[in-house]
């Protein structure tokens, strides 16, 4: 929920308050029931806010601790603030509002940065220690939600999104050979700290950052769980790991549904929106407001999965909506889902959150998603690949399986100036791959999934494209307990079953066989799929504009062999290389680059 921005000056200067009201602005529909600025020497903080917690004005942020030694503005939901307030409580501290950011404020009074490991939820904020002039930066575990930092000399800004940043100006929109490189190799993942712009960065989850008054700082990452086996899990067979598994994500389901407003569920009809539902079900929910969103066919694929998604709101009782988007709507979204993005993301369901996401947010503010589920618990198709791999063939098994193209495709597509001179984005995952702390190959993968690409594909465009309607998405499957359970659980449990075997056990206690044994489905969108008409127009439209010419990323006998045959040409996982390639023009060009 919310957004936040901020500006800290290190050259003795006070901030620039006007540069911070543009952020909020930018900001406007991560919040649209209120906002604020506070300031205070040479730090100033902004805010927008989506009321879900504490409707009243005494959760207003920029929110100041009663003790007056602090001040905060916060983005997202600690699902555990009752139980932490009460803890505060019995130590002394007292409360205004009922709202969990003046909870994240007791708590980092009380235990300082450690409090962080004290939090069950989704976050990131920014708090400012009035004595010392100190700002604490932090983002979740996971990364759910982002927090990007703009740092020049003299001065560091910080906002809720990329966008926010441009807007305040002064930002380097120079781009990051580095980041390009794995934008165009890791199916669009651009891992933290990069974006693909040189003067942006993003505060990596699980961290930590803490920033002195003269610009230095010191940052800590304060979680990451071990793929190993752990000694209190021996003996568990296969029924235990089951049942385990399915008390974990009931647990994760019910912490999602504090709210001071209704909360809802995105149900697709496969395996991992289906479980949710049927959970909170399970938990005496009823008249659950679900909703999924189809596509008119194209091409010869379908573009809708309403079949299951209607049988399990019949099996549940849910109040059910479901939304079909004609293509001819498709391309008239997609600049509108662009300007959401707070980075470039080429997957085709992007459109599809932002146009459900619209629709959604008529009707509720807060919806649980199934996002995350197929990286934790091993679900893609290509896993038992990985798994075969030895140890040291594990970084080239994993680059051959998962990478769009080679360095040496690479070199066939980019201008010279914009090819590192080493394999950067295979680098990445040699060293992620060879970091302790992974027990086999799939571990190390699954590690890599689900700390890195996770974060920077399906998370982030989750977050950006709900938010963009003033929408929380909460996805339970990132649960930090479940996920540190997933890690612990034997590879050959989640493989079973054509992956998310474990998953699929939990799911056969409460769900229709039909469901659980379906074909793994995707978010299917036949107007992007299929490279025609008004978004084949768009597309060609981009790459021949001015500012494409002038930027010169890509060799133009490479794009002109692109254009010639629109559909002809996939990268190694099956996505259309023209896509990927213009939707990296479009979102510049959409952000005034």
């Amino acid at each position: 929920m919310c957004g936040l921005s901020g500006e800290m000056r290190f050259d003795g200067t006070r901030p620039d308050l006007a540069a911070v009201e543009r952020m909020n602005d930018r900001l406007a529909a991560r919040g649209p029931d209120g906002e604020g600025v506070w300031s205070r020497d040479a730090v100033a903080l902004g805010h927008r806010r989506l009321k879900i917690i504490d409707l009243s004005e005494r959760g207003a942020q920029p929110l100041t601790d009663t003790g007056q030694e602090i001040t905060g503005v916060f983005n997202g939901c600690i699902y555990n603030y009752q139980e932490l307030r009460a803890e505060l409580t019995a130590l002394g501290h007292r409360f205004k509002s009922t709202s969990d950011t003046e909870v994240l404020l007791a708590a980092y009074r009380q235990w300082g940065t450690a409090c962080v490991d004290r939090l069950y939820g989704m976050f990131a904020f920014a708090l400012v220690e009035h004595r010392t002039g100190r700002l604490v930066l932090g983002r979740d575990r996971l990364g759910i939600k982002p927090l990007y930092l703009a740092q020049t000399p003299g001065r560091l800004r910080f906002a809720s999104s990329l966008p926010a940043l441009l807007a305040a100006g002064g930002v380097d929109t120079s781009l990051d050979p580095a980041a390009v490189h794995q934008y165009l190799s890791w199916h669009a993942t651009v891992a933290a700290p990069r974006t693909v712009l040189a003067g942006v960065r993003k505060l990596p989850p699980a961290t930590v950052r803490v920033v002195e008054p003269d610009g230095t700082y010191r940052e800590h990452r304060y979680w990451q769980p071990s793929y190993t086996r752990r000694p209190e899990h021996a003996g568990m067979g296969a029924a235990e790991w089951r049942d385990a598994v399915l008390e974990a994500l009931r647990t994760a389901v019910r912490r999602r549904m504090v709210a001071d407003v209704p909360v809802g569920v995105l149900l697709s009809g496969g395996l991992d929106s289906s479980l949710i539902v049927a959970l909170l079900a399970d938990e005496g929910q009823r008249d659950l407001a679900t909703f999924s969103v189809g596509f008119e066919a194209e091409g010869g694929d379908e573009g809708d999965e309403f079949r299951y998604s209607d049988l399990v709101a019949r099996e549940f009782t849910t109040d059910h909506q479901r939304f079909v988007v004609p293509s001819q709507r498709v391309s008239t979204a997609l600049d509108a889902a662009v300007a959401a993005m707070s980075e470039p993301m080429m997957s085709h369901d992007v459109v599809a959150f932002h146009l459900l996401s619209e629709q959604v947010s008529k009707n509720v503010k807060v919806v649980q998603s199934g996002q995350g589920a197929d990286e934790v618990f091993a679900g893609y198709h290509w896993y038992p690949r990985l798994a075969s791999a030895a140890r040291e063939e594990e970084p080239q098994r994993y680059a051959e399986t998962y990478f769009d193209r080679s360095h040496a495709d690479l070199a066939t597509m980019l201008q010279p100036d914009m090819l590192p001179p080493d394999d950067v984005s295979g680098r990445f995952v040699r060293e992620h791959m060879a970091a302790p702390g992974a027990e086999t190959a799939l571990d190390a993968a699954l590690r890599l999934d689900t700390h890195v690409m996770l974060v920077d594909d399906p998370v982030k465009r989750v977050d950006n494209m709900t938010m963009d309607w003033g929408l929380e998405a909460r996805v339970p499957f990132l649960d930090h307990e479940l996920v540190e359970l997933a890690a612990a659980c034997p590879p050959e449990l989640k493989l079973a079953d054509g992956g998310k075997g474990v998953l699929k056990e939990a799911g056969r206690k409460l769900l229709p066989r039909e469901v659980v044994d379906r074909p793994k489905g995707y978010f299917p969108v036949p107007a992007i799929t299929h490279m025609a008409g008004p978004v084949l127009e768009r597309v060609r439209e981009a790459l021949g504009a001015p500012e494409a010419k002038r930027r010169g990323v890509f060799r133009d006998s490479y794009v002109a062999g692109l254009l010639a045959d629109p559909d002809r040409h996939r990268t190694k996982r099956g996505a259309n290389a023209l896509w990927q390639v213009a939707l990296l023009e479009i979102w510049l060009q959409t952000h005034g680059i």
